[in-house]
């Protein structure tokens, strides 16, 4: 995941921090202070963004010695190490928190994603994440969804014609908005359109779309909607679902269930930093 995005992202975050200098980790430790530091799980996790959080050390000092202790998609243990780092104690420092703050979020979206994709395993329902992202960080969250075991819905405005309830409303009918995505996409293009009742999946069914997405509808309403397309689109079901009631949601003949929450709403995994005695 080191694309020029990310390496701009580990820029930022690294001027924002530390674009005036350490000037505690410097007053302490002279240039040739050496430490050796590892980091750790403080929760069972799903761990994601090693080499995101190696490059940080790296950009900080070039002369660190980093090492992976695990690798992205591994299930860690509470208490083990996933990384170590040697070299300049205040290099080390002063990285710290950029290193954990890429590592932190990205292993709670996947930690939650985990979960997520256990519990519908079995349904062949597949979980997708949402662009409910933080701005830049998209396509490291959309990564993270997927090491977690869960699956990516579009990453931008350009990879899909999906026609949701705006622009059915200031095109005048959901009809008229398929109509002219059909005439106006490229030979070939998937076409989505959203739909909140069963007369509006019925209209979309007649004009001929290739996804339906059921928005904020009941389990019930769900079933209802799957029995009115009988196949002639693939169902996704969006709004309202919470892990509470995934498995609700998980009906046959639903093929997505795309949840906001995967990246929206996640707890930062709880990982550290900590230096090794006996190292200088």
């Amino acid at each position: 995941m080191l694309t020029p995005r990310t390496e701009l992202l580990i820029d930022l975050a690294l001027e924002e921090d530390a674009g005036l200098g350490d000037i505690t980790s410097r007053a302490i430790f002279p240039a040739k202070h050496r430490s050796r530091a590892v980091i750790d799980a403080k929760q069972e996790l799903v761990i994601c963004g090693l080499d995101v959080a190696a490059r940080v050390f790296a950009k900080q000092d070039p002369s660190l010695k980093i090492r992976a202790l695990a690798r992205d998609g591994a299930r860690i243990k509470r208490g083990a190490r996933v990384l170590s780092i040697e070299g300049s104690t205040a290099s080390i420092l002063t990285a710290e928190r950029t290193a954990l703050n890429f590592l932190q979020r990205l292993s709670g979206i996947a930690t939650q994603a985990a979960r997520y994709a256990a519990a519908v395993q079995g349904t062949g329902v597949r979980i997708v994440d949402t662009r409910k992202t933080t701005p830049g960080w998209r396509a490291l969250e959309k990564y993270a969804v997927r090491t977690g075991g869960c699956h990516n819905h579009r990453s931008s405005l350009g990879e899909l014609v999906l026609i949701k309830d705006n622009h059915i409303a200031a095109a005048g009918s959901l009809t008229q908005a398929v109509t002219l995505c059909q005439a106006a996409a490229a030979h070939g293009a998937k076409i989505e359109v959203e739909a909140k009742t069963i007369d509006e999946v019925e209209e979309a069914c007649r004009v001929g779309v290739d996804f339906i997405l059921l928005d904020n509808m009941t389990p019930a309403e769900v079933d209802a909607a799957v029995t009115a397309i009988g196949g002639r689109a693939q169902v996704e079901v969006s709004g309202g679902v919470t892990f509470a009631t995934l498995r609700d949601y998980a009906l046959p003949g639903v093929d997505l269930i795309s949840i906001g929450a995967l990246t929206h709403t996640v707890a930062s995994a709880d990982l550290s930093l900590d230096l090794l005695k006996g190292k200088k």
